[in-house]
Parts: C-alpha cells; sequence; structure tokens
C-alpha cells in the first residue's frame, strides 16, 4: 500500500460499532483517524462532537450498523448531520456491514422494506456516497439515489483457502439464494459447485436436505454472506457429512454470530469458519475454530480510488 494522505484534505473518521477496523483502514490509508466524541445523554439520547475543522473536507466515516443496531444507525445519522452542518465538500459512508439488509422485500403481505427505508434516511441525512461491502441483495445498490461502490470479500476468503493446497475441493451454496456467490468462489478455485435444496413438508417438521451435485469425498466449503445464528451452515455441514463429504469448512463476509451461533458452531462437523472482521467480534465469540481476516486493505483501498477519482472496479480482482 504505502500510501501517505498526512496533511490532506482527506478525512476518516469512526464511530463506535468497528474502531479496531477503522484504525486499521485508516493506517493503510496513512491518516490518523478524526477526533470526535460519542456520548450519551443520561436518558440514551446520542450527542457527537466533531473536535477539528472538516470545512472543505473529503470526509470517510466509517460504521457498521451491526448490533446494537439502533444504537449504531442513530449514532451514524446523528453524525452524518454533523457533518453537513460542519461543511464537508463530501461525506461518504463506509458501511462495511448494512444491517436490516434482510428485509429487501416484501416476503408477505403489510411487511415493511426496511432497507429501502435505511437508505432513505441515510440519504436524507446528508450522505453523498456509500461505499458498502457484500449487500445481503444485490438489489440494495438501488434502493440509494447517490452513488454506490459495492465492494465483495469473496477474494479475500478465496485466497485463504488457496493458500490451504486443499484436493478435491466443492464450493457449496447453503442455499437456492447463495449460488452465485458459491459460483464466484468455485472460478477462482477452478472448482465445481454444489448446492443444499432444503424444504419443509409441512410447518413445523424437520426439514428435509437434498443436494444437487456430487460431494463424496470431497472437501466442501460452504459460503454465505451473513451467518447469524449458525442454524442453516451447521445442519447444511452436517448434510454435507451425512452426503459423504471427507471435510467441511464454512466462510462468510458478516460475522453476525447471535443466540447461539457459537455454541452451534463449536458442536458442528464445521473444522474451520473463516470470517471477515466487517463486524467486531468480541472476545466471547472468538473460539478457536473461528479465523477472522481482515478486509481494512480493501476499504483503505476504495477510499484512495474514491479520493483520486479513479476507478473502483479493479479491486474486485
Amino acid at each position: 500500500m504505502g500510501h501517505n494522505y498526512a496533511g490532506s484534505n482527506l478525512k476518516i473518521f469512526s464511530l463506535n460499532s468497528n474502531k479496531k477496523l477503522a484504525e486499521a483502514v485508516a493506517q493503510s490509508v496513512g491518516v490518523e483517524l478524526g477526533r470526535c466524541t460519542v456520548a450519551q445523554f443520561s436518558d440514551g439520547e446520542i450527542q457527537i462532537n466533531i473536535e477539528e475543522s472538516i470545512r472543505g473536507c473529503e470526509v470517510f466515516l466509517i460504521q457498521s450498523t451491526s448490533a446494537p443496531v439502533n444504537e449504531h444507525l442513530m449514532e451514524l445519522l446523528i453524525m452524518i448531520d454533523a457533518l453537513k452542518r460542519a461543511s464537508a465538500r463530501n461525506i461518504n459512508i463506509v458501511i462495511p456491514y448494512y444491517g436490516y439488509a434482510r428485509q429487501d422485500r416484501k416476503a408477505r403481505s403489510r411487511e415493511p422494506i426496511t432497507s429501502k427505508l435505511v437508505a432513505n434516511l441515510l440519504v436524507t441525512a446528508g450522505a453523498t456516497r456509500i461505499i458498502a461491502l457484500d449487500l445481503h441483495a444485490p438489489q440494495i445498490q438501488g434502493f440509494f439515489d447517490i452513488p454506490i461502490d459495492h465492494l465483495v470479500a469473496v477474494p479475500i476468503l478465496t485466497q485463504f483457502f488457496q493458500s490451504k493446497d486443499f484436493k478435491d475441493i466443492v464450493v457449496v451454496s447453503p442455499d437456492h439464494g447463495g449460488v452465485t456467490r458459491a459460483r464466484k468462489m468455485a472460478d477462482r478455485l477452478k472448482a465445481p459447485i454444489a448446492i443444499i435444496d432444503k424444504r419443509r413438508p409441512r410447518p413445523n417438521v424437520a426439514e428435509v436436505m437434498n443436494i444437487v451435485g456430487n460431494v463424496e469425498g470431497k472437501t466442501c466449503i460452504l459460503i454465505d454472506d451473513i451467518i447469524d445464528t449458525a442454524g442453516t451452515i451447521t445442519l447444511a455441514a452436517k448434510a454435507l457429512k451425512d452426503y459423504g463429504a471427507k471435510r467441511v469448512f464454512a466462510c462468510c463476509t458478516h460475522p453476525v454470530l447471535s443466540g447461539p451461533a457459537i455454541e452451534r458452531i463449536q458442536k458442528s462437523e464445521i473444522e474451520q469458519l473463516v470470517v471477515t472482521n466487517t463486524i467486531a467480534l468480541p472476545e466471547e465469540k472468538k473460539i478457536d475454530k473461528i479465523v477472522e481476516l481482515s478486509v481494512a486493505p480493501l476499504i483503505g483501498e476504495a477510499i484512495v480510488c474514491v479520493y483520486e477519482d479513479r476507478s473502483v472496479s479493479s479491486l474486485f480482482n
């Protein structure tokens, strides 16, 4: 990398969701993190103060809307307002993990489309550009009426498995929705794909899992964008073993890992779960099975490309 933008009008600020990632991004760009304080009044209202002049600056604000999602979202909206009123030239929002992304359509009657609502809130607050990583559904890009750069973590995850030199790999999508993602990784690994076909014969009856593709005697890599309670991925791992897979690994971009997730992964057939640091993992979730890779260099490069008006598309390789 070797960038150094100290003294330029490029500023990077971080809120509370993932300070460690933001520090690593700032380091890769060669600037200090901007100074701001995020405090709370005793009733829980968020108070933000920017401690340095940003007039006319190109500001990049890093915040994942991970748990506690509503607090992190409000911090983000309030900070955007502060930046706008402090006359920042551009307000670029870097969202490593975009919460509410799973509410991207009306799956049933009378449901909200919350990821569109969140997009509206960000734009109304004053964001001028979004840099996001592995949105749950690519159509969320269309929910924004401002430019959006959509980065992908597949190359980073793939590199990890390439370095392992496995034989007989099959990349597995845990459901029909993730086939495109599995295909991208499989193309890089020059491996075939398999798909887990899940269905419930009727409500509250255990899921029947069929596997489309050959996994017998193979090293399987399950790939998903989000692992939340880890129910789907651990059941998928078990199904692969039942169908004769030799080894099972799993990877995802966003380790939400809520509720029973860690316990399930610990007890599962998964040998290693490879994740990125788009969401800060608390100490109690750092188990031996989990390997964490950094997206800081990728985000840093994207920031530099945007700042220098260069194409971001080169980062997809």
